[in-house]
């Protein structure tokens, strides 16, 4: 392993990725954390975790190291756009809505949102989801550009087009 802790970590590296989710950030119609040492400490333990477990494990949950378990954890994690427009920062705060990027407003405690493991994955150990549909989500698309996504609401903002959540439909 090539780093034994969190803290050895490069700050070159860290710097190196701030930058990089910063400007795909905000290509996508959102924001990091506007206390750069806090969300440069995220992405280290988003680092850390990629050395230890191969995939960015959201450093504000317990990972399990195995990918299939961990999917909806990995940053950005499945629960970042719900938690963005209910509370204004996602679980670990490295994203947040637009008020709280330009200082209007603080962000404040955002519960978990996370099911407990048993929740997670009905379709595991062959059970199935009762129903029509073998899908957890609805799907969604959205009418300007096609986009698709599974998730339990439509996304704020399209991530391809930037439409916004009135622009979807319920495609499945």
């Amino acid at each position: 392993m090539k780093y034994q802790r969190v803290d050895d970590v490069p700050q070159e590296s860290v710097e190196a990725l701030y930058e990089r989710l910063s400007g795909e950030a905000e290509e996508s119609g959102y924001f990091l954390n506007p206390d750069r040492d806090f969300a440069q400490e995220l992405i280290r333990s988003l680092l850390f975790n990629q050395e230890r477990y191969g995939y960015w494990a959201c450093p504000c949950r317990r990972a399990s190291g195995k990918p299939d378990q961990d999917r909806d954890i990995v940053c950005p994690c499945d629960y970042r756009d719900q938690d963005l427009e209910e509370f204004g920062a996602c679980y670990c705060a490295l994203y947040v809505d637009e008020g709280i990027s330009q200082g209007q407003r603080e962000s404040g405690s955002i519960p978990e949102r996370r099911p407990p493991e048993k929740e997670r994955n009905p379709l595991q150990e062959g059970k199935k989801e009762p129903g029509p549909s073998p899908l957890p989500y609805p799907v969604w698309r959205c009418k300007v550009c096609g986009y698709l996504c599974a998730r339990s609401e439509p996304p704020s903002l399209c991530p391809i087009c930037k439409a916004r959540k009135d622009r979807f439909e319920r495609f499945m």
